[in-house]
């Protein structure tokens, strides 16, 4: 248990974890390879894919039950080796169910080695009212690895007319290169808090989302950036470039609709992909089915 995890009733649930190492094979394709895959209860990865040519190998991450209840644990651990390539994604939204107060835990651990490269792409994730819900990732990254992610989180389901009333999120983010920190955020989204219809919280909005990207943005890549605009009216946007040894980009999005917001982050990611990896973005085909 990582030390910053609240200790809630652990009811009976799946206890499931993934170990996926990506390698690289010199040769004359220079292939990202799945080298291993060892899984422990319900999550399992789909057969690897290059659709991208060899360099780079696409995983889809998933989760036969389709849902995450109180008492479930599920831990997902990706090393991606030196050179590699690796791009992850869902077939479809994670959802977090009500719980009869026991905590459900999902751990991300990805470590990129030298001169390799990771993008975390999962579609959104969906809290019912009433979860008991703890999401928690690390990024250990070498000197020269590269990161580019997203999540988008969707609190409750507006479309039933169910808002966040019950329950608690609780959210625990942390990149590091050669272990010096360079993202970290903490937080706690209670149901029916002051903190949902606050104008330093969520300002009313059910949906939010965060993308992280490493790598040096010049200006004309920000302005790129920022002339993206969001398919959703109303939302709010906001698009920073922190400076530093070790810059990042981060992107925020504000709104009631998870596929306005996914959708917006694709177009980022289409600026950026390039920019930043030297590689053009082709949107993985389980996207569009």
């Amino acid at each position: 248990m990582l030390a910053h995890e609240p200790r809630l009733p652990i009811a009976q649930g799946w206890q499931a974890r993934l170990d996926l190492r990506f390698e690289r094979r010199p040769g004359r394709d220079d292939a990202t390879v799945l080298a291993s895959c060892r899984h422990f209860g319900p999550l399992r990865v789909q057969k690897a894919l290059h659709p991208e040519g060899p360099g780079i190998c696409h995983a889809i991450v998933l989760h036969p039950p389709s849902g995450i209840v109180g008492g479930d644990q599920l831990d997902i651990a990706i090393d991606v080796g030196d050179g590699a390539h690796a791009l992850l994604t869902t077939p479809g939204a994670g959802k977090w169910y009500r719980s009869a107060g026991a905590l459900a835990t999902q751990r991300l651990h990805l470590r990129v080695g030298a001169r390799g490269t990771a993008e975390w792409l999962p579609q959104e994730t969906i809290v019912y009212s009433g979860a008991q819900a703890n999401i928690a990732s690390q990024v250990h990254l070498a000197a020269d690895a590269r990161f580019l992610g997203w999540e988008v989180l969707c609190l409750g389901r507006r479309a039933c007319g169910e808002d966040f009333s019950r329950g608690a999120l609780r959210l625990a983010n942390r990149i590091t290169r050669e272990g010096r920190p360079l993202w970290l955020e903490r937080g706690r989204i209670d149901g029916g808090s002051p903190l949902l219809d606050s104008p330093i919280g969520l300002a009313g909005f059910s949906v939010c989302g965060t993308l992280l990207a490493t790598g040096d943005i010049d200006p004309s890549l920000l302005a790129e950036c920022r002339g993206v605009a969001a398919a959703e009216a109303g939302a709010r946007l906001g698009i920073s470039a922190l400076p530093g040894p070790s810059p990042i980009f981060v992107a925020r999005y504000l709104g009631h609709s998870s596929e306005a917001a996914r959708h917006w982050f694709v177009g980022l990611w289409q600026h950026l992909r390039p920019a930043l990896l030297g590689i053009p973005a082709r949107t993985p085909r389980i996207w569009n089915t």
